[in-house]
């Protein structure tokens, strides 16, 4: 692991934010948000520097934009990153932002899944519709996403687009991030009269929350910048392994490896990083 020799005078990240009720009622019935302010723009000047060396260190794309398929062409995506990184640790297990991610599930406790920073290039490609979720050899407990650019996202770009109400349904997208997919979520909201919202532009600080099932996609990078934004998932505790299917073998070997269907998710790899009071 890279240790940062500046950790100590990193902000600590465990001031909590107040959320309104509304925001999460908002939350459980469309299955996405937006919190304006999580982090100061400070905060994450801080933190960027580090969150972007620990890309660069993992870096993996050589192929031109031209030469890569949709998947390859809608970002550069760096996963586990605080597990190379003290200081994108100390941003990754951030009170603040998990105690959130619990408030808006509704949960007395938080684990962390997994990270990632998703680097859409200039000229990128969108990210087509799909569901994070599809992905994940766990069961339907609740789990969230948060989405925080780390440089100002403009209206030109956006934030991402999310289907509202779709994670209600469960699985709906039978196939991996590609044309297929965003052909078959495309159709699914024409039939059903589904809503889709774009939260527009985004400062370095805000954030989107959005549920494991719930659809959504990402614009083209059509700038000469490229949009740098770090995620980081949560489930709520007690979370057990199922069988994986063969679409996600990938993320059981990479993030659930020695586990067994049936076994609950717990660990170093994903630690508890909010529980309320006497839970």
């Amino acid at each position: 692991m890279t240790h940062a020799a500046a950790d100590s005078s990193l902000p600590p990240l465990d001031q909590l934010h107040s959320l309104g009720l509304d925001v999460a009622e908002g939350y459980r019935r469309d299955g996405h948000t937006v919190v304006r302010g999580l982090a100061s723009a400070e905060e994450v000047a801080a933190y960027r520097p580090h969150i972007v060396a620990a890309c660069d260190s993992q870096r993996y794309e050589t192929r031109p934009l031209a030469e890569r398929d949709t998947y390859g062409k809608a970002f550069l995506q760096y996963w586990g990153l605080a597990a190379v990184n003290t200081a994108v640790a100390r941003f990754v297990h951030s009170r603040r932002f998990a105690k959130l991610a619990a408030d808006l599930m509704g949960v007395d406790a938080v684990c962390i899944y997994h990270d990632q920073a998703l680097l859409k290039e200039p000229g990128g490609g969108p990210t087509p519709l799909h569901q994070d979720q599809y992905y994940w050899p766990i069961d339907d407990s609740p789990t969230i996403t948060m989405w925080m650019p780390l440089v100002p996202v403009t209206a030109e770009i956006g934030s991402m687009t999310f289907v509202s109400g779709s994670h209600r349904s469960g699985h709906e997208n039978h196939f991996e991030i590609s044309d297929r997919s965003e052909a078959e979520v495309r159709a699914l909201i024409a039939e059903r009269g589904l809503a889709t919202v774009n939260y527009g532009a985004l400062a370095p600080g805000d954030a989107t929350f959005h549920a494991g099932w719930t659809l959504h996609g990402a614009p083209a990078n059509p700038t000469n910048e490229m949009r740098e934004v770090m995620t980081v998932i949560y489930f709520a505790a007690d979370v057990h392994v199922i069988q994986p299917e063969k679409h996600q073998q990938g993320d059981f070997e990479s993030w659930l490896a020695g586990y067994r269907p049936g076994q609950i998710i717990a660990g170093p790899q994903h630690p508890v990083v909010w529980a309320r009071t006497g839970v």
